[in-house]
């Protein structure tokens, strides 16, 4: 039986035709790789996130484009909804004006008592609320956009075409006129500016000839002679 001996630990396995010194090569060789393989894969990541942040950019440009319309989609609806309530509104109290013009004539003659009264002022609060005004007063200029001219005249106390009587008040709601004041109207009277000059012309000799005369009579020489 063989003893083994002491001292001597096993090799490595070495390929055949191959020395000791051909092994250190190789390993180095397969540590090497591995760096490289990491670094691959690295930038495969980098390249997938870079696509994801571009899609996720884009699906939030979506987004906000989409909000912004739904926005302008609702303030067009609110608009309309406006525009198309004051049209309703504008359309049944233009039916009423007939009514409150025969009220206001019954109020101006002392014949809205008892109860047509209550209906009266029942129907005119109602009607307020609703925002209906009248507009309309004598002694204020006239205006072509809210005033209606009926009856012209002329007078001399007055230094611009202005209101001086109100035969039908007119009604606004907001800005929106439902009907405009019918009313007569005066203008100032042609001329009487340039007569005034024309007096004070005819005058102005008179008092130069007065003058004169007082002169004459105070100097005395021909009737002293």
């Amino acid at each position: 039986m063989t003893e083994e001996t002491p001292g001597f630990d096993e090799k490595p396995d070495v390929p055949s035709g191959a020395t000791p010194d051909d092994a250190e090569p190789q390993a180095a060789s397969e540590e090497g790789a591995a760096p490289a393989g990491d670094a691959s894969e690295n930038a495969g990541l980098v390249a997938q996130l870079d696509q994801v942040r571009t899609a996720l950019n884009e699906r939030t440009a979506d987004l906000q484009r989409l909000q912004a319309e739904y926005q302008n989609y609702r303030r067009r609806v609110e608009r309309d909804r406006v525009a198309v309530k004051e049209v309703a509104v504008a359309n049944l109290l233009s039916e009423l004006l007939p009514v409150l013009d025969d009220i206001g004539r019954a109020r101006d003659h002392g014949e809205l008592v008892g109860g047509f009264k209550s209906v009266a002022e029942s129907l005119e609060a109602v009607i307020a609320k609703m925002g209906l005004q009248q507009f309309g007063k004598e002694g204020e200029p006239f205006d072509p956009t809210i005033h209606e001219a009926l009856m012209h005249s002329y007078a001399p106390d007055v230094t611009e075409t202005t209101c001086v009587a109100i035969l039908q008040p007119g009604y606004r709601i907001g800005e929106r006129t439902i009907r405009p004041a019918r009313v007569a109207v005066a203008e100032p009277q042609p001329g009487a500016q340039t007569v005034k000059p024309a007096e004070d012309a005819a005058e102005a000799p008179d008092a130069s000839g007065a003058e004169d005369n007082a002169g004459t009579k105070e100097s005395g020489g021909p009737d002293e002679g």
